[in-house]
C-alpha cells in the first residue's frame, strides 16, 4: 500500500514537471487562475504559494532566461604555451 502511495505521488509530480517544461504558458494561466479561485476562498497563503512568479525577458520558453546578462561573455579558453 506505501508503495503504491509512493509511486502515485512520484507520478503526479513528474507530470506537473513536465506540464510546467512543455506547456509553461497555459501552465502560467492555469496557475494564474487557481491562484485567483484560491483568493476569492479566503485562502490567501495558498494564493500566494501558487500565484506565479511575473515573467521578466521573452517569457516564451526559448532559453533566454531574465536572469542572463545581455553582455557578451568573454572566451575563456586560453592558449597553451609551451616551454
Amino acid at each position: 500500500m506505501i508503495e503504491l502511495l509512493i509511486v502515485a505521488v512520484l507520478v503526479v509530480w513528474s507530470a506537473i514537471v513536465v506540464f510546467n517544461k512543455v506547456f509553461s504558458k497555459t501552465a502560467y494561466a492555469v496557475y494564474l487562475k487557481l491562484s485567483q479561485v484560491f483568493e476569492k476562498q479566503g485562502w490567501t497563503t495558498l494564493a500566494k504559494w501558487i500565484k506565479p512568479k511575473m515573467v521578466a525577458g521573452c517569457g516564451g520558453s526559448c532559453g533566454c532566461g531574465s536572469s542572463e546578462s545581455s553582455a557578451p561573455k568573454k572566451n575563456e579558453i586560453q592558449a597553451v604555451k609551451w616551454k
